[in-house]
């Protein structure tokens, strides 16, 4: 295989919600007090129950200059089209080489959680039903055979999170964004029994729980912490909800449910699933944790699904993790994303594989996972690999000129290192990292 005949289906992007979504999926009993984006300060930002939310910053600069990253932008004339516009965006994709793609959410949360403070739960519910429509229907409905569906829940009624998951199921989704340590925003944690109406329309309608990094205390310690290393542990900050999630009740009751790790990385599982065995071994007479004729790790591979962006370590231990788990991410439009070279990076690390895994890694297990083939439905390969899509990006000459910051500029190296606290404090509006 060469690298332009990969095809790519990347499990973990992003998109910024454009200021038109809610236009025609907003219930007429809520037109007055649906979420709206605003100018506040010169930045775009959403309003909704009398909060300001911002969805920008590190989350879409894809396209700039590595020295010019930060948490600028502000606006939506400060980023790439493609990140908010599905047209541009599927452009992106070709020349990028990204055949199909699983998009998670900004404003609202990467699960939601940005709408738990609404106090009026019926209007809550309502967003988390039109966000839903306009993703399925319109994002994804645009280029059915681009776009993997993935929907949000109301995680504040189980009950009707579970109805939320069978309706979009009906749509063809099979996957749902929940927060991988539900009890950071006051909810019960993943032990909580609370939960069971949510694992058991997935396990039934075969929806994979996506638990995408969102747990900042676990990958910052502390206020002084250097943002380098914030950075760095976002994606192992998952694995204290991977064993968190093999210990709990879940995986042993609902024997059909299955889990992914989003953004999470692969290098580290080796290591978590020798420590859970070992854990068993020597603790396992007085911890009363029943794994039956299973080891932990046997449990964990049959029920969590992993991604990668870059991860050397991880692709040379795949067979230790299971090679029909791995699945390959791009993290359009984020700080991480590799766009437009991630071919490039990716066959580094995959090239001196057999055919068949890589085929697995870039897109048959991702495919498998979320009930999505769009070749059954009379899509052609041939027209999804690397080579195919970029020469079709050459013919639409999508501009891959880098964008020039404005604001994003690094603090004064007299100032010593940028910390957690800088990077929040930036978050106000109109304030830079001083």
């Amino acid at each position: 295989m060469r690298m332009e005949d990969m095809i790519l289906v990347s499990v973990d992007d992003h998109f910024v919600e454009p200021p038109t979504m809610f236009d025609q999926v907003t219930p007429a009993k809520y037109k007055d007090v649906f979420p709206k984006m605003v100018k506040v300060d010169g930045c775009d930002a959403w309003s909704v129950d009398g909060r300001i939310i911002r969805n920008f910053g590190l989350n879409a600069v894809v396209g700039r200059r590595r020295e010019e990253l930060g948490m600028e932008p502000t606006a939506l004339d400060q980023l790439r089209k493609g990140c908010y516009d599905v047209h541009a965006r599927v452009e992106d994709m070709n020349v990028n080489g990204i055949y199909g793609s699983m998009n998670f959410p900004s404003f609202v949360g990467m699960a939601a959680q940005n709408l738990e403070p609404i106090a009026d739960k019926g209007l809550a519910t309502a967003i988390v039903r039109a966000w839903n429509d306009w993703h399925i229907d319109v994002w994804c409905g645009a280029y059915p055979n681009r776009f993997i569906p993935m929907c949000i829940v109301p995680t504040w009624d189980p009950q009707e999170a579970a109805n939320e998951i069978r309706r979009c199921v009906a749509k063809g989704c099979h996957a749902v964004s929940f927060p991988p340590n539900p009890s950071l925003t006051g909810n019960p944690s993943l032990h909580s029994e609370v939960w069971d109406p949510i694992w058991r329309a997935c396990a039934e309608n075969n929806v994979v729980i996506c638990l995408h990094i969102s747990d900042a205390s676990a990958a910052a310690p502390s206020e002084d912490t250097p943002v380098d290393a914030y950075i760095a542990n976002m994606q192992v900050s998952l694995l204290n909800t991977a064993t968190d999630l093999t210990y709990s009740h879940i995986l042993r009751r609902y024997p059909g449910i299955r889990f992914a790790l989003s953004e999470g990385s692969i290098g580290w599982i080796p290591y978590m699933l020798e420590r859970i065995d070992m854990v068993r071994q020597q603790h396992g007479g007085w911890t009363r944790q029943d794994f039956g004729d299973k080891l932990p790790s046997e449990v964990f591979k049959e029920h969590v699904y992993c991604c990668f962006i870059t991860d050397r370590t991880g692709i040379k231990l795949r067979h230790d993790i299971g090679i029909e788990s791995i699945t390959y991410e791009c993290d359009y439009p984020h700080a991480d994303c590799l766009w437009p070279y991630a071919p490039e990076q990716l066959w580094k690390e995959v090239g001196d594989l057999p055919d068949q895994e890589i085929n697995l890694i870039t897109h048959l297990n991702a495919m498998r996972q979320y009930s999505w083939n769009p070749f059954e439905k009379g899509y052609k390969p041939e027209e999804a690999t690397v080579g195919a899509l970029r020469a079709l990006a050459a013919k639409q000459g999508v501009d891959i000129t880098p964008m020039a910051g404005r604001g994003g500029e690094p603090p004064s190296l007299e100032l010593g290192p940028v910390r957690v606290k800088d990077i929040r404090a930036q978050l106000q509006f109109g304030r830079k990292v001083a």
